[in-house]
């Protein structure tokens, strides 16, 4: 105990720091929404272990191959061309089960694997080999949730925090510097704020190659004002404080106030809004997608998939997976939002 601070496993925690996770976990539904959607997010960063249209493992001859992370050519299992293998060729997998076996991941089939098995025209139905069916084009829908759902919420992720950071470091400057320079600032924020952004993203995409940056690069114009009215607010009313005049008086720099000794008190109200502003970006990606000025054609995409439902009447199948899909995440992703709000709001306590 130092101070009445303890150490968990070299890390310094507060009894301030222990107030807010103690009332973090009383908010159940928000404490359980955050280790369900991280259950979520982690299991789709190794969405190629779970869906794919190539092997896990192969033992073939007495030697084990790898199809996941090493391409192998065919004549590799006794076959006659040097092509990449199509593992799914049935008669690769005669040729290889002769001599060994094959270790599949769950889903068999990748986020652009096509069906050319199904019985039916595609979209077809949910079957034991398509748990959720396939699209128009016979492409597994589970796989392409399980892929769409890992870029909306890297692109979610990244997208909040870049906006934060230039939202918070244009609100600091702003809120410290105060007049010309708070006015000149809000006066720029009120023009670009007042423009029709959807009409400048349909411009901007229909100008730009699509893309998983491109698309970044466009939401970022706009999404990092976000945060800079809570900032600003923050810093207009502790430019004044005795501790930060004190700290003037000593010949403490401007950015050594601003951003070891204001910055902290700020950042109370702005760790609040992250997951708002995520479930923000996450919709925005889904919105271009729905309208076709998202990712490049083929990729998984959860608003693709909204536009599919949307086209194929007849299979209810895409548009309820999407539909729950980002009704289940964005609802985590708010009542994580209230226990963290919960747990950096002072007047709040749990008995």
């Amino acid at each position: 105990m130092e101070g009445g601070a303890t150490r968990l496993l070299g890390i310094r925690i507060t009894p301030l720091t222990r107030r807010r996770w103690q009332n973090f976990r009383r908010n159940k539904r928000g404490y359980w929404s955050l280790w369900i959607f991280l259950g979520l997010f982690l299991a789709s960063l190794g969405a190629e272990g779970i869906a794919n249209d190539r092997p896990i493992l192969v033992r073939f001859d007495g030697h084990f191959y790898f199809p996941m992370v090493i391409d192998y050519p065919e004549t590799t299992f006794g076959g006659f061309l040097e092509t990449p293998t199509e593992y799914a060729d049935p008669d690769v997998k005669d040729m290889i089960e002769e001599k060994g076996w094959i270790i599949w991941p769950l889903i068999p089939f990748s986020y652009d694997t096509v069906n050319y098995e199904l019985k039916v025209p595609a979209p077809a139905p949910p079957s034991e080999l398509n748990w959720l069916g396939t699209d128009d084009q016979g492409r597994d829908v589970i796989a392409r949730t399980i892929y769409g759902f890992r870029i909306s919420v890297l692109f979610g992720l990244i997208l909040t925090v870049v906006s934060s950071a230039v939202g918070v470091a244009a609100g600091a400057v702003q809120g410290y510097f105060g007049g010309k320079v708070d006015l000149i600032f809000q006066r720029v924020i009120e023009m670009w704020a007042g423009m029709p952004q959807l009409y400048l993203l349909i411009i901007l995409t229909s100008v730009l190659i699509p893309g998983f940056w491109i698309l970044l690069g466009v939401l970022l114009l706009f999404s990092w004002m976000s945060l800079v009215g809570v900032v600003r607010a923050e810093f207009l009313r502790a430019r004044n404080f005795d501790y930060v005049r004190a700290a003037r008086a000593l010949g403490v720099s401007n950015a050594v106030i601003m951003f070891k000794h204001i910055l902290p008190n700020a950042m109370v109200a702005t760790i609040t809004f992250l997951p708002f502003i995520l479930s923000g970006g996450i919709t925005s990606l889904t919105a271009l997608d729905f309208l076709g000025l998202g990712l490049p054609a083929g990729s998984p995409s959860l608003g693709e998939l909204l536009n599919q439902g949307k086209d194929n009447l007849q299979a209810p199948w895409l548009a309820l997976t999407a539909f729950f899909v980002l009704a289940t995440m964005l609802s985590l992703l708010i009542f994580i939002g209230e226990a963290v709000r919960d747990a950096f709001d002072p007047r709040k306590t749990f008995r």
